[in-house]
């Protein structure tokens, strides 16, 4: 029976394409109008000369729906908010950190007009290094709002106290969920009622979670207005909802939401809960046209976009053999800049301590484990070449920017298409070339195929690997487990 389609509303049936090809799609920085010249000049003393397709896309877009000031919308009309589908590697986050600073360049008084929510601590510390580029003598103030400072010290950073009454000293806060939502609760003189974008990076994954209570906790406060002092009754923001006499006499700053995402849900009831208004959707993920225009019968699922240079392949395996075939990937195929994934941190660590026994790999583990300074310095060392297999889980590597990984191995196969996609989206990065290996148990193998057909991932290679290649490291591999053995007890 023909499956039957959900009815997308119009702006996710239709969506603003952008080119997928990354390197054949560059776009010069001065072709695109409207950027403010310091910060040209900016990008151009970070190496930045040319702009990714989608970052061609949004940044007009976004500064377009600011055209006027950031008090009002277009042509006095409220800004649409903006969704972006594109891959890992694409160059999501420029696309808001440009637009967010031009706009509020001319603000006078500080007050906290953009907020950009991620879920993890690595990537916010990574947002705002790229809004502290950017903002670099502007005066603009970037706050960094993730728990690794003690709540005091963050408050500290947020706001200050005069015989007035409270002030922020944030422009852009960049946050995780938990901890924002505890200075929206705690925080005296926190306010989000002139917030004027509020971004949701990794847009699924914030919507999934428990992370859609801070979301509601965030709109409530910039509609609640400040509770600090009558003054800012004027901006009292109401609800959107239709221009009336009485609606129109007070200015109104709008709030405009921008979500991005790798893998933002096609589903709309998801996207529901988010509350947009006339959203735009900006998206790479879908298919190439045949010769005649038509996209193929397939291509229709292709729900979510893989980097350009990324080869995929799949190693059927039994349980024994799965430590046995990394190492022999690493000893005998000479793999290096190896970002491997388990499902858990237990398995991680496991995994590394065997690798380590057996010797003769530079190997590190990258898990929640570990303190974050550590983290960072394992991820220089990995990035610098030091370290060749860095063993991964998915919470910590979620969209995290590692320059140069040659191979992705999924030691685990992943049991999620979105853990596959963001999992392997970590090679391959910015147009550069990439290979994902799955290690998949032969119980395994028709879900995993079957999962990623579902997906329209058709180009997956079965890569066998004989037993005879691991013969010769079995007999030392049986030394590290009897070494490990003694350790462990």
């Amino acid at each position: 029976s023909p499956q039957v389609q959900p009815f997308l509303p119009q702006w996710l049936a239709q969506p603003k394409r952008v080119q997928k090809r990354i390197k054949d799609n560059l776009c010069p920085i001065s072709d695109i109008p409207g950027i403010h010249p310091r910060l040209l000049k900016k990008l151009q003393m970070n190496g930045i000369d040319s702009f990714f397709p989608v970052q061609a896309e949004v940044i007009p877009a976004i500064l377009q729906s600011a055209s006027n000031g950031y008090l009002l919308g277009r042509g006095g009309y409220r800004p649409k908010d903006i969704c972006v589908s594109a891959p890992t590697g694409s160059g999501k986050t420029l696309s808001f950190v440009i637009p967010i600073v031009q706009v509020l360049l001319d603000r006078v008084v500080c007050h906290v007009r953009a907020l950009v929510v991620l879920p993890t601590k690595e990537l916010a510390q990574q947002v705002s290094k790229v809004f502290n580029i950017y903002t670099d003598g502007t005066g603009l103030k970037v706050a960094l709002i993730t728990g690794q400072k003690s709540f005091a010290k963050e408050q500290e950073m947020l706001v200050q106290k005069k015989v007035t009454g409270y002030c922020s000293l944030a422009d852009i806060v960049v946050a995780t969920p938990g901890r924002l939502t505890d200075h929206i609760n705690q925080t005296p003189g926190f306010s989000l009622a002139q917030l004027r974008f509020l971004i949701v990076d990794e847009a699924d994954r914030m919507i999934d979670d428990m992370h859609q209570n801070c979301l509601n906790q965030i709109v409530k406060a910039a509609f609640q207005g400040g509770n600090d002092s009558g003054s800012n009754m004027l901006f009292q923001r109401t609800k959107p909802g239709p221009v009336t006499a009485a609606s129109s006499c007070s200015p109104q700053i709008p709030l405009q939401k921008l979500l991005f995402s790798a893998t933002l849900t096609q589903d709309p009831e998801k996207l529901q809960q988010l509350d947009l208004f006339q959203p735009r959707l900006f998206t790479s993920v879908y298919s190439e046209k045949n010769g005649d225009g038509r996209e193929t019968e397939q291509d229709t699922n292709n729900k979510y976009t893989l980097p350009e240079g990324l080869s995929q392949c799949y190693v059927p395996c039994d349980l024994n053999s799965k430590p046995l075939l990394l190492l022999y990937f690493m000893l005998k195929m000479k793999f290096t800049r190896v970002l491997c994934f388990t499902n858990s941190r237990e398995a991680s660590h496991r995994l590394f301590l065997l690798v380590q026994a057996f010797g003769g790999v530079t190997v590190a583990e990258f898990s929640s484990r570990l303190a974050p300074n550590e983290r960072k310095r394992t991820m220089k060392e990995f990035e610098q070449g030091k370290i060749q297999l860095l063993i991964s889980t998915d919470a910590t590597a979620r969209g995290i920017d590692v320059k140069g990984v040659n191979y992705v191995i999924n030691y685990d196969a992943p049991q999620f298409i979105r853990t596959y996609i963001h999992r392997v989206g970590r090679t391959a990065r910015a147009g550069e070339a990439g290979v994902a290996f799955s290690l998949v148990l032969r119980i395994q193998e028709r879900r995993f195929l079957r999962m990623l057909r579902d997906a329209g991932i058709q180009d997956i290679k079965k890569h066998p690997v004989k037993g005879n290649s691991l013969k010769p490291l079995v007999q030392q591999y049986e030394g590290a487990l009897c070494k490990l053995e003694k350790t462990v007890k």
